[in-house]
């Protein structure tokens, strides 16, 4: 009976069986292959199509009205000079203007800050933003 015992205890040592891993859920099927073989040559006779109806790019020609000389006001003649210009390089050297007077708000710098001679050309105001600041400056250009 003694052996019997230690038949009983030994059993009861054994770690429990492990757990069995949930059941996998069935894989689910693979679409089928596309057919890709009849869809490039289709592909490839279009493409072949478009490359010879493309035209080479032009540049883009700018619009005449920027284009066109304009003669600045003697207020704005004192910033950018008397000649006449097109807008577009009376825009760049009241840039130019700004940016070496540093007169661009440090904040915003959406905000130009003016100084006497700009004051005179932004109709007295001591701030300006840089998109009202375009449309103060055609007032002044001829």
């Amino acid at each position: 009976m003694a052996q019997a015992k230690k038949a009983t205890k030994k059993t009861a040592a054994k770690k429990p069986a492990a757990k069995k891993a949930p059941a996998k859920k069935p894989a689910a099927k693979k679409a089928a292959p596309k057919k890709t073989a009849a869809k490039k040559t289709a592909a490839k006779k279009p493409a072949a199509k478009k490359a010879v109806a493309k035209k080479p790019a032009a540049k883009r020609a700018p619009n005449p009205a920027f284009m066109k000389a304009m003669t600045p006001s003697a207020d704005l003649a004192a910033v950018v000079g008397d000649k006449a210009m097109p807008r577009t390089e009376v825009t760049k050297k009241i840039w130019e203007y700004i940016k070496k007077n540093k007169l661009q708000d440090a904040q915003n710098k959406r905000m130009i800050n003016a100084d006497d001679k700009l004051k005179s050309i932004f109709g007295g105001k001591k701030q300006v933003s840089m998109f009202e600041m375009t449309k103060l400056v055609n007032a002044h250009l001829r």
